[in-house]
């Protein structure tokens, strides 16, 4: 049995792997080609929002999906859908059928897929992982997720200089076909579901009314909530940091991309040995403290170095409050809800980060970028004090210990 999780996971986090890496990569290659066609801020927003909001639309009735249906389909399904409009588009591609509203309907529709896969995935890995090995699995899944998002951009901009872009899509449907055999592989026992006919709304409602009367759960998407919206800055406003700063060669800012996912890498390789302290409250409340301070520093003049420096702690410690986060959440959560939760997480994710963009972004142009970072960076540590102190979820925990 302990040897048969391990296969069955390896399985499961190789075939994510080459699935991330081929998505990422093709996006990444869309997202530039529309750029250099363009060079259109309006076309860019346009592409933004057909990447962005179909996922958010269907994430609702994809956590209802998970929690009704076989994850393990839904997973295939999602992925090879998008595969499959990928195949489709770079048909018409090759046939000289170009037009770039075809490129917004492709990353609307690997956006609905996207939407449907994310919160799935989360909710699935506690159906082949032991409840106390899920930090130490989640940690090497978000080891793995850096990595391909490290070697997509690079990988994809070298394609994009030498191959015309209808080539670069098969690269897609390759990992897919690839991943999803690989998946295949995976047996899992599960309970048959039932096929009578799903209220969806009734369902969503009844997602939504478990995370808000769940005293932990609830308590934790708050801090969630609160925690990214402060961190935004962290994600949006560097490169501009970097580019007012110390100059606007793209030297400078791909090494503030790749210093940050390579202290990211080395933050998920560090908890996948570590696990974290036996309580994860405190594994989370001392990455938001350690990550309050380095934003502090980077808000403070210094070198182009020491910057670096502190960028690349910072990336270690994301995955010290975002991965206890998700297995809180999987362990906690009961299983028939994990898949509307993790819904529901991933459409706040994604809403946070447009809205702190409209917030932080006119605010950038009015006042200095390491000023914003140093209050934000106050602002974290204030919020991870409290969370450590929450006497509730404290109380929480310690039943939860004793259990």
């Amino acid at each position: 049995m302990q040897n048969n999780w391990k296969k069955k996971t390896g399985l499961f986090l190789t075939s994510q792997a080459l699935s991330l890496f081929g998505s990422s990569l093709v996006q990444y290659a869309i997202i530039w080609y529309i750029t250099l066609q363009t060079q259109s801020g309006i076309v860019m927003t346009l592409a933004t929002l057909c990447g962005f909001i179909p996922q958010v639309l269907i994430s609702l009735f994809a956590g209802v999906w998970a929690d009704k249906y076989n994850k393990k389909i839904l997973i295939i399904l999602s992925d090879g859908a998008i595969a499959l409009a990928t195949l489709l588009i770079a048909i018409l591609f090759l046939f000289g059928i170009d037009d770039m509203w075809l490129l917004f309907a492709v990353l609307a529709i690997r956006s609905l897929g996207s939407g449907i896969q994310t919160p799935t995935t989360t909710a699935f890995i506690p159906e082949i992982v032991p409840c106390e090995k899920l930090m130490r699995i989640n940690s090497i899944n978000t080891t793995i997720q850096s990595v391909m998002l490290i070697l997509s951009p690079a990988a994809s901009g070298a394609l994009l200089a030498n191959i015309d872009l209808q080539y670069i899509f098969f690269v897609d449907v390759i990992t897919a076909v690839i991943g999803i055999t690989v998946f295949s592989f995976v047996k899992v026992n599960t309970q048959k579901k039932k096929t009578e006919k799903v209220d969806y709304f009734a369902a969503i409602k009844e997602g939504l009314l478990y995370t808000k009367q769940h005293k932990l759960v609830s308590r934790l998407m708050i801090y969630l909530t609160f925690s990214n919206i402060i961190i935004a800055p962290l994600a949006i406003l560097t490169p501009l940091l970097v580019t007012r700063t110390f100059g606007a060669e793209p030297f400078y800012l791909t090494l503030n991309e790749i210093v940050f996912f390579i202290g990211n890498i080395l933050g998920g390789i560090l908890l996948s040995v570590w696990g974290g302290f036996k309580n994860k409250i405190h594994t989370i409340g001392a990455g938001c403290l350690i990550c309050g301070l380095f934003s502090i520093l980077m808000g403070l003049p210094s070198p182009f170095i020491l910057y670096l420096l502190w960028m690349g702690l910072t990336g270690i410690t994301m995955p010290m409050f975002n991965t206890p986060f998700i297995t809180l959440f999987q362990e906690t959560v009961s299983p028939d809800k994990q898949g509307r939760v993790f819904s529901l997480i991933s459409i706040i994710s994604g809403i946070i980060m447009p809205l702190a963009m409209v917030f932080f972004g006119p605010l950038a142009d009015r006042m200095k970028i390491e000023y914003i970072l140093i209050a934000t960076g106050i602002l974290l540590i204030v919020g991870a004090i409290v969370f450590l102190k929450d006497n509730v979820i404290q109380n929480i925990m310690k039943i939860s210990e004793r259990e």
